[in-house]
């Protein structure tokens, strides 16, 4: 699992040469991935809630990743959903300390041929600051992941080994999360845990690997979990 987080800082001058005091805007979400598998209804909800004493306002911007996980990986701002295939409802909220409000994120069409990934990037944006002094307020926000993904799978991980060196290509339509990677040496024992990985569809991924032995994964599409040797 990716997490992204952003950092967002407002500063606010109420004394000219006085210190800078410290506030949190704290919020929590409920999942920071939104895995809308075929069959399942195309949509789900993302609960924000306002941990802080404060008023909270938020902003939900989504965004399309193109190319997701190559090089050349482009992030877009997602433009109207008839076009750009997301809703996102509603895109700003105002929260009390303590409330909790849900955000609706819902493929929008036709399932695509391939995974269609964005990123809804949900954060605290700057409300009034008062301070008898210099105030600096800071925004913690996360970017959400999600992936609309096709009514049926194709093509999976193709594997090359070369020497100590592993690369997986993904052919097939659908990522693939790729974790517990486990290597050991041919008496079978000074294992290694190997990093794990989210392969999208058109992406590949080079490792370096301390042994020329066998390589084991587990992979996974959504909830279906297979065990892979490579």
């Amino acid at each position: 699992m990716t997490i992204k987080t952003f950092a967002y800082g407002l500063l606010a001058l109420g004394s000219a040469f006085g210190l800078a005091t410290l506030a949190q805007a704290e919020m929590v979400l409920s999942q920071v991935i939104v895995d809308l598998l075929p069959g399942n209804p195309p949509r789900e909800d993302i609960e924000v809630w306002n941990d802080g004493p404060e008023r909270m306002y938020v902003l939900a911007e989504p965004f399309e990743i193109r190319a997701a996980g190559t090089s050349d990986e482009q992030r877009v701002r997602a433009g109207p959903a008839d076009q750009s295939g997301i809703l996102v409802s509603p895109q700003r909220l105002v929260l009390a300390p303590g409330e909790r409000r849900t955000i609706r994120v819902a493929a929008i069409g036709a399932r695509p041929s391939s995974d269609s990934v964005f990123r809804v990037a949900i954060r605290p944006v700057a409300g009034a600051v008062s301070a008898d002094e210099s105030a600096l307020k800071v925004f913690v926000g996360y970017d959400a992941l999600v992936i609309v993904r096709p009514e049926k799978f194709t093509g999976d991980i193709n594997a090359m080994r070369n020497g100590r060196t592993l690369i997986l290509s993904n052919a097939g339509n659908t990522a693939q999360e790729l974790f517990e990677g486990r290597q050991c040496d041919s008496d079978g024992i000074n294992c290694r845990t190997l990093p794990a990985k989210r392969l999208y569809p058109g992406a590949s991924w080079e490792q370096s690997l301390p042994y020329e032995t066998p390589v084991s994964y587990k992979s996974a599409i959504g909830p279906t979990i297979r065990d892979r040797q490579f």
